[in-house]
């Protein structure tokens, strides 16, 4: 069962002028999520913003070999997310989880890809540690618009995953020599170019999962570029919520049902899907 409780913020950090990291105590829902599961939450106990807001659990944090609370990956939109963007060490955020239907990490010798657009990263880090515990090689394919945006490199890269970065106007993460960082060179494009283009070069006889979130656009190039390939996938959805319990039917997706579509409630019935069944549109 889902906890809800306030947590006070144990920290905010800003990466950029609209992304943030917000560390929140829960460790009770820390505990028991798993990767790709989420949590929705909303500031203080004022009236307005009237819902709470999905996230991901981004990252379970730890102190004195116990587990202390998790963060959330922000982006700055709206009213909500502006005053997750602005929240204060000390200030009470509402928090209801863990909620969904997470990943299921595969173990080696199969590999892991990781396709994330922006804030689709969020729940890559919880399951490239999983991934990690089980020796599978992984790497990530992670796409942005611009270098700047790109964020959590060195964090991957001490988990021993292979990165692959795009940026949709061309700009390059500064080289690191010392960590052999950029052996291959950004791309220019959207972040499924560069998927498509090791899925056509790598024998379907290498068994290797896809795992994809971001924008819907994105998770169904994926989704159909493994189908064609011959390649199992995973995606995580993002779809407005009112309450991550199935309650309110505002995050109903399609999937396939003997050739028409029937509609599923993506917080409870995901937000993980296979790429196969999901009725794409």
């Amino acid at each position: 069962m889902p906890l809800d409780m306030a947590a006070n913020v144990l920290s905010n950090t800003r990466l950029s002028g609209d992304y943030n990291v917000l560390a929140l105590a829960a460790p009770d829902i820390a505990s028991a999520a798993a990767p790709g599961q989420f949590v929705m939450v909303k500031t203080g106990e004022r009236l307005e913003p009237l819902l709470r807001r999905p996230f991901s659990v981004f990252e379970i944090l730890k102190a004195g070999g116990r587990t202390a609370g998790l963060s959330i990956l922000n982006k700055r939109i709206g009213p909500s997310t502006g005053l997750l963007f602005d929240a204060r060490p000390g200030d009470r955020i509402q928090c209801l989880g863990p909620l969904g239907r997470p990943f299921v990490p595969v173990a080696a010798p199969e590999e892991a890809w990781l396709v994330a657009g922006g804030v689709g990263l969020a729940p890559f880090v919880m399951l490239a540690e999983a991934l990690r515990a089980k020796s599978t090689p992984t790497r990530l394919y992670y796409g942005a618009r611009r270098a700047s945006e790109l964020f959590f490199l060195d964090e991957f890269e001490k988990l021993g995953v292979q990165l692959i970065l795009t940026t949709e106007d061309g700009s390059r993460v500064e080289a690191d020599p010392e960590r052999g960082r950029r052996a291959r060179a950004p791309e220019t494009g959207r972040v499924t170019v560069a998927l498509e283009q090791d899925l056509r070069d790598r024998p379907k006889s290498t068994g290797a999962m896809l795992y994809a979130c971001g924008p819907e656009a994105m998770l169904a190039a994926v989704a159909r570029l493994a189908a064609a390939h011959g390649r199992p996938s995973q995606v995580s959805v993002e779809r407005v919520m009112g309450c991550g319990l199935g309650g309110c039917y505002s995050c109903v997706i399609p999937l396939k049902s003997k050739g028409r579509a029937h509609y599923v409630r993506s917080c409870i019935a995901g937000p993980v899907f296979r790429g196969d069944e999901i009725e794409w549109q």
